[in-house]
């Protein structure tokens, strides 16, 4: 995969900008996890995973990949229930 499968079409303003940010991080790795869980997730995140999420893409990507990966810890002040859907979030998952 090299972007994202998912049209932004018939999406609101918010949903399209963060799809956007997650496809489009700075480091390839990332543009591959976030992108794909965007991809599957952004439609049905709540206006409260929304704002966790647009917190949680401020990371810098080198302290993200590496909390995703179980190599460090993230701050408590990113950590939390959406963090742990993107840490175990594989492609093809249903239902997320």
């Amino acid at each position: 995969m090299t972007g994202t499968t998912r049209s932004s079409g018939g999406l609101d303003d918010r949903r399209k900008r963060l799809l956007f940010r997650c496809w489009h991080r700075g480091t390839r790795e990332m543009d591959l996890i976030l992108g794909r869980f965007a991809d599957t997730t952004i439609v049905s995140l709540t206006d409260d995973e929304l704002s966790q999420l647009e917190h949680l893409i401020e990371v810098p990507d080198p302290d993200l990949y590496a909390a995703l990966t179980g190599n460090t810890a993230l701050a408590s002040s990113f950590a939390g229930p959406l963090f742990d859907r993107i840490k175990s979030f594989r492609p093809g998952d249903q239902g997320e």
